[in-house]
């Protein structure tokens, strides 16, 4: 299949996912390389992390000029769950990893229809009388319990942080995900560079292509997200989500 069309339709599906969702455009990119391609796995996560880096940059960029990211609790988080992702892994590679190999797949699911059926309209009373470090506090074990879980699974960042976000920090949607992608912009960083370092191949049409259209996806996104309604945008967001979860299961079983 041509190579053009394959990374134009996975790169503009990745940054609609990254703008609207906070998700990180392996969970788009990856398999669409690997299963139409052929390419290496590894090559294929490398790919999908660099182009996670632009688009995650510009979302946030985005989020922030509308006021929609908390930046200082985005650090803590992130740090905290850089660090025990790497733990994670290391936990991961204990077991079989069939066991929870389709967990973030039924999770994107689910999360799509809770948006659809419970919208999140304003962060939650409990969120706004929280002190700056009650916030810190939950921030930090937040970014362990994703770490923990995103390195064990070897999935589902975005996913689980606009999770924790929204459910247990209290967040509202618009907020959730721009402190997301902000956090992606620097872990999606750190993996691109640890992933080309270590298999010494780029492969730089596709990679190219990948970024420009995952960017674009992305920027388009981004202000659709900031702009709309708050039910508007959690349907939206929802059904996102949803068909993203159908399609990665397709990907999985069928592929």
């Amino acid at each position: 299949m041509n190579i053009l069309i394959v990374t134009m339709i996975a790169g503009l599906g990745a940054g609609i996912a990254t703008g609207l969702a906070g998700l990180s455009a392996a969970a788009v990119i990856t398999p669409m390389l690997v299963t139409l391609l052929g390419f290496n796995a590894y090559e294929a996560v490398g790919i999908s992390l660099a182009s996670d880096v632009l688009a995650s940059a510009v979302s946030a960029y985005t989020y922030y000029k509308h006021k929609n990211l908390d930046i200082r609790n985005g650090l803590i988080m992130m740090i905290s769950t850089v660090l025990f992702t790497m733990v994670g892994s290391w936990l991961g590679s204990l077991i079989p990893q069939t066991t929870l190999g389709s967990f973030s797949v039924w999770m994107t699911m689910l999360l799509g229809v809770r948006f659809i059926i419970k919208p999140v309209m304003s962060a939650s009373s409990k969120n706004q009388t929280r002190t700056a470090k009650q916030k810190a506090v939950l921030s930090l074990i937040c970014g362990v319990f994703i770490g923990l879980i995103c390195g064990f699974i070897g999935a589902g960042g975005g996913m689980m942080m606009l999770l924790v976000l929204v459910s247990v920090l209290g967040y509202d949607l618009k907020t959730a995900v721009g402190t997301s992608v902000f956090i992606m912009t620097f872990t999606a960083l750190t993996g691109a560079l640890s992933h080309f370092a270590i298999s010494g191949v780029i492969q730089w049409f596709p990679l190219i292509s990948s970024v420009f259209f995952t960017y674009l996806g992305a920027m388009i996104a981004a202000r659709f997200a900031n702009k709309a309604e708050p039910k508007k945008l959690n349907q939206v967001t929802g059904i996102v989500l949803f068909v993203l979860g159908l399609f990665m299961l397709a990907v999985k079983y069928l592929g």
